[in-house]
């Protein structure tokens, strides 16, 4: 009887001493947390036990100065396209000879000082007609870039006069050929064909990635461009020659698969662009067509997963 009290007291004893040590280690684990915890008030790095964590995003409360921003400005019958990330802006071309003022002010309302990028995609006066007034205003410019393709025309040489005046040069970008733009990677997509019979073979097509979200800006290149080159799937297509049916092939068109597509192009312009043909392809890939004869001013904003439009009308 006395050697079962024994044996029960040892193993009352054992369990007691077991239980010290459970509530021992918890209490290292609460002191442990709580260091954590202050850790991280005192950082403000959000400092926790588990490796794994969760990230959202709320759209609708988000810094407009992180996303990137791409306008596709309402000059008419022509092309003029600005793009922003935080404090880095790239141009794309800026409309007729016309819109020149209208552009610079566009630029400028959007409290753009300086342009580390402006791209005359190809010497036609739709695209490059503006540029010697952006060239020639304050506007800071790091970058000029121009197919290696030249013109007697009094636009093109306006714009070479103002690189001239500024004392920049003209690069013209090869195929494969990128840079950044902020958080954003450009890439060329195709050598220019120097072809003075048709100047639109020589427009300079740039596809643009920011996280997640592929843009594509096709200038004024044709099927021909399109030929032989390997496409990714986009999320923004600037859709080729105003919504000419020398542009946008449906072999190209099923291989980008964008889910937006823009046409720059004036409203009851002469030349009957968009072609019905080119807006049954872009319905036939279950594209959003925006028109700036339509929408005026397109502006798009990307946080690299999503995607909002807003139209001016």
């Amino acid at each position: 009887m006395g050697k079962r009290k024994l044996k029960k007291s040892s193993q009352k004893l054992l369990l007691g001493f077991i239980a010290i040590i459970i509530f021992s280690l918890l209490g290292l684990l609460t002191a442990n947390e709580e260091l954590i915890s202050t850790v991280s008030k005192i950082t403000g790095e959000n400092t926790s036990i588990s490796n794994e964590s969760e990230i959202k995003d709320d759209n609708t409360n988000f810094n407009i100065d992180s996303k990137l921003i791409v306008d596709f400005i309402d000059v008419g019958q022509a092309d003029s396209i600005l793009i922003r990330n935080d404090s880095h802006a790239m141009l794309i071309d800026a409309g007729n000879n016309e819109d020149g003022d209208d552009v610079v002010k566009f630029i400028q309302d959007k409290g753009v000082s300086k342009l580390n990028y402006v791209i005359g995609t190809h010497p036609h006066e739709d695209h490059i007609g503006g540029l010697d007034d952006v060239i020639n205003s304050n506007i800071e410019i790091e970058n000029i870039y121009m197919p290696k393709i030249e013109t007697t025309t009094k636009t093109f040489e306006s714009v070479v006069d103002a690189v001239i005046n500024k004392n920049l040069e003209i690069t013209s970008p090869k195929k494969d050929d990128s840079f950044s733009l902020g958080d954003g990677i450009c890439t060329i997509m195709t050598d220019s064909i120097l072809d003075k019979s048709n100047l639109n073979l020589s427009s300079i097509v740039i596809k643009l990635e920011f996280g997640n979200n592929t843009f594509l800006f096709m200038g004024d290149a044709e099927i021909e461009n399109e030929k032989g080159i390997d496409w990714p799937k986009v999320d923004v297509l600037k859709v080729g020659h105003h919504g000419s049916n020398t542009s946008s092939s449906t072999e190209f068109l099923s291989k980008v698969a964008p889910k937006y597509s823009i046409i720059m192009v004036g409203q009851d312009n002469s030349y009957g662009l968009p072609k019905q043909e080119i807006l049954d392809r872009l319905n036939g890939v279950n594209s959003k067509t925006y028109r700036t004869d339509e929408n005026g001013t397109i502006e798009i904003i990307s946080d690299g997963t999503n995607i909002s439009v807003t139209t001016e009308k």
